[in-house]
């Protein structure tokens, strides 16, 4: 081949690494394995590019994991919005919630304080709503705050022991058929009122009443934020 002939350019694999094939990559190793066993040169690994490359796109694991949350949250969709300010606290807490009962790892990464100024503006929108309707309601900023804070260690509380179980519903369903003959329960060494529910504990453990414990929640911080406004005027 002559020289005016031969191929210019760059040869060889292309620079693959569009931050969505890096995301859809993630995901699927997410899916596979957890979120712990993700790693920066693994995830490299499965998409055909070397280590160094990818970080070039993320800083590293955590800054990967926060990009995946913040492309997750902007697909949450945004529930009607009530009138009242103690139904919008409620509404948008139960969205977030419900969004992140089905990716509940990410609920884990959210864990730490601080994580607000790592969310993108679709999520930071509904932490807006609790924190607005709190104030509406008559809570000063502070106490909007705290009433958020407390919501939400609630809601991510209810989604990781559910997420963190052994076993899953069928399971559950199956203890519970098992514990209905008396026999196959064991009492002897509970307390009175545990050992009176023992044969339906699996069922009613696993029965899904965060709705009503977030509204009676909800109704307690409120309550409790008034009381304590109240006292602080007249003191």
């Amino acid at each position: 081949m002559s020289r005016n002939n031969a191929p210019t350019g760059r040869v060889g694999r292309p620079p693959v690494t569009s931050r969505t094939q890096i995301l859809t990559a993630a995901r699927r190793l997410i899916d596979q394995d957890g979120w712990e066993k993700l790693t920066i040169r693994r995830l490299a690994a499965e998409i055909g590019i070397g280590a160094t490359t990818l970080y070039h796109h993320v800083r590293d694991k955590e800054d990967l994991l926060f990009l995946l949350i913040q492309e997750y949250a902007e697909q949450i969709p945004h529930p009607e919005l009530p009138d009242e300010p103690r139904d919008r606290i409620v509404a948008a807490t139960a969205a977030i919630h419900d969004s992140l009962a089905a990716w509940p790892w990410a609920a884990e990464v959210l864990t730490a304080d601080g994580f607000v100024a790592r969310l993108g503006h679709s999520a930071l929108g509904l932490v807006e709503t609790v924190v607005a309707g709190a104030v509406d309601h008559g809570c000063t900023p502070e106490q909007a705050v705290q009433v958020f804070r407390s919501v939400w260690y609630y809601s991510v509380g209810e989604i990781l022991v559910r997420a963190h179980s052994a076993r899953s519903r069928a399971e559950y369903a199956r203890t519970a058929d098992r514990a209905a003959a008396p026999a196959a329960v064991d009492t002897s060494g509970l307390p009175p009122h545990m050992a009176a529910v023992a044969d339906q504990w699996a069922t009613l453990s696993w029965q899904d009443t965060y709705r009503q414990g977030l509204e009676a929640f909800v109704d307690g911080l409120l309550a409790q934020a008034a009381s304590a406004t109240t006292q602080g005027r007249n003191g």
